[in-house]
């Protein structure tokens, strides 16, 4: 933890974390793509991207500071993740935005201070107050937890990945889908500390990499292949390492999610259907569409 100064109110800021905000990898809880996720912190989507810097000030308050020095940022997640200590003090001229609240649920606080709370609000120069940012309901269902469920199954692939091993039977392309008129329902139930802000998760195979008869499960495929042909706004298709020679796909639109393997199958999930996670059995079609895509994805430099 270090200090730096708050840009609005000259008051140090004990930092606790920090996160990058970059058209490769950016909290995704903010959005489905890079300009989305800019957008609802009021930036502007520059290409080289942010820093986020989440602390709090010497009366508690949460504060989410952007700041420009992306380098200084990277450094000090990459000593972090390595159990280094680092002291991450942005120069108080690479500070382009002080936001109120913290977007994500932070386990930490820092000593000395009271406890962590949103400052009061201060109205701009029209006389109007920003209202505090704040992480997303986790016992509601929406885009952001929509989202953050499937960045926890990219996180959790191999538990995943065993369960549908274990409880579903996938068929060939073309063949009957489980759940449909000619197949069983196949759903197995996922440990309720899946993410995904519903409790309890399930995972239904659907059959066959066309989605079968399920209309959520084709309409995602059909707007993932068209990504591949009119790429979408940046960061909504992101490649990132897996084992081996593979990659993790994520991947966004509206009202859906997919997350993947490029050596293996894809997990989906739906803003229509809450805690449910639809798996898309590998097949002739998948292993095509997954590599186009990550080919044209973005991927942390």
């Amino acid at each position: 933890m270090a200090g730096t100064d708050d840009a609005d109110s000259g008051d140090a800021l004990f930092v606790l974390t920090a996160v990058l905000l970059t058209p490769a990898q950016f909290p995704s809880v903010l959005g489905d793509d890079y300009p989305e996720a800019c957008a609802s912190l009021g930036l502007e989507p520059y290409a080289e991207g942010y820093g986020l810097v989440f602390g709090q000030d010497s009366d508690g308050a949460r504060w989410t500071v952007a700041v420009d020095d992306v380098s200084l940022v990277a450094v000090a997640i990459a000593s972090w993740d390595c159990g280094m200590e680092y002291d991450l003090s942005p120069d108080e001229r690479s500070v382009v935005a002080a936001l109120p609240g913290w977007p994500l649920a932070l386990a930490v606080s820092a000593p000395g201070v009271p406890a962590p709370h949103d400052p009061d609000p201060e109205p701009d120069a029209e006389g109007v107050a920003a209202v505090a940012l704040k992480p997303p309901d986790a016992g509601e269902w929406g885009p952001a937890q929509r989202r953050l469920g499937a960045d926890e199954i990219a996180l959790q692939w191999a538990a995943w990945r065993q369960q549908v091993d274990e409880e579903i039977i996938f068929e060939d392309a073309g063949a009957s889908t489980a759940g449909g008129p000619d197949g069983p329902d196949g759903a197995a139930a996922a440990d309720g500390g899946s993410g995904t802000g519903s409790g309890t998760a399930t995972a239904t195979g659907t059959g066959s990499e066309g989605g079968g008869g399920h209309p959520g499960l084709r309409r995602v495929l059909a707007e993932a292949r068209a990504y591949v042909e009119t790429p979408p706004p940046a960061g909504r298709v992101r490649s990132s390492f897996a084992p081996g020679d593979a990659r993790t796909i994520r991947a966004d639109g509206p009202g859906w999610s997919l997350v993947a393997r490029t050596d293996d199958i894809a997990f989906v999930l739906l803003d229509e259907e809450p805690g449910e996670v639809l798996t898309v059995g590998r097949g002739p079609e998948l292993p095509g569409l997954l590599e186009a895509l990550e080919k044209m994805a973005v991927r942390p430099s």
